[in-house]
Formats: structure tokens, sequence, C-alpha cells
């Protein structure tokens, strides 16, 4: 997996446990998901029907689309239920400082 460089996006304490934020990282929509204390980036839109992940569900480590109910793992990006067939792009993320930052997957590797 080919990562870009980490770039700051949001402050942790604006990602409460539980919840999800949308962001944009140049040009490429991505949802943070934070679970027990550590969070997770994916790309935001379903790849069944081009929903928005950060408008559906966040069920433990399960992202549940809007749109046809598809789910996802937010540690991997998995399929974890049809109608999708393909997983969502995962991101690295760390935290420096109390910020989170990401760096994208190539999305050609």
């Amino acid at each position: 997996m080919v990562l870009s460089e980490f770039v700051r996006v949001l402050n942790l304490a604006d990602l409460r446990e539980g919840r999800m934020k949308s962001c944009v990282i140049r040009e490429r929509e991505i949802v943070l998901c934070n679970v027990k204390g550590e969070v997770y980036a994916l790309d935001n839109v379903c790849t069944h029907a081009l929903a928005r992940m950060s408008e559906g569900r966040l069920k433990g480590t399960r992202l549940i689309c809007p749109m046809h109910g598809a789910a996802f793992d937010i540690r991997n990006g998995a399929v974890l239920s049809s109608p999708a067939t393909q997983p969502l792009a995962s991101h690295a993320v760390r935290v420096v400082d109390g910020a989170i930052e990401v760096a994208l997957q190539d999305p050609s590797s």
C-alpha cells in the first residue's frame, strides 16, 4: 500500500467516541470514526451505490451505508454484508499533539 504524507485534519477532541465525521483531504472524501478511543479513516463513498458513509450508522466497528445497508469493517474497509462487494479504502491514522492526521492510501495500490 502506497501512502501519501500525513495531513492534519481534525482535533481529536472534536471527534467523540462512537461518532464519525467527514472531511476532505486533497479532494477525496474521507470519514473518520472513533471507536473505543481508536480513530479510523475510510473513503466516505460507498463502493456499491455512491452514498456518503458519514450519513450512515456506526455500530461498534461496523459502518453501515445509509442507502442499502451494506456494512464495512472500519478497521480495514472489508465488506461485512451485501449488497457491496468491494471494500472501502482505509487510510493510515495517527494522533500527534491532540490532532488527528491521515495519510491517504494511493487509489491505484
